[in-house]
């Protein structure tokens, strides 16, 4: 895959599978499998055992990963599609439905 559209920090809403609709932030992103976490969305259980770092252990819930394709970038309050363009010598993406540049 070459350049990822969304990146880390990036306002996103999911726009399908259990948690259509939903808007949060991205956590992390998986370049390699063209995953994203996003913050508050398809969370999971995950059962831990206790250990140095977690010293109760026990039942955690924690993000877990959504597919690239199943979210929007979401761009003054309405999702838009991201493009690429040159600015100068610098590539900057921009939002296909206002045609505004995205400040990193």
């Amino acid at each position: 895959m070459s350049t990822m559209k969304i990146r880390k920090g990036d306002t996103v809403r999911v726009i399908a599978g259990k948690d259509k609709d939903k808007e949060g932030k991205v956590i992390a992103v998986n370049k390699k499998d063209g995953k994203v976490l996003v913050e508050g969305v398809n969370m999971l259980t995950k059962h831990t055992k206790p250990s140095m770092a977690n010293q109760n252990g026990g039942i955690v819930h924690q993000e877990g990963p959504i597919d690239l394709s199943n979210v929007m970038y979401v761009h003054k309050g309405q999702t838009t599609r991201i493009g690429f363009k040159m600015d100068g010598d610098k590539k900057v993406r921009v939002a296909k439905a206002t045609g505004d540049v995205i400040e990193d």
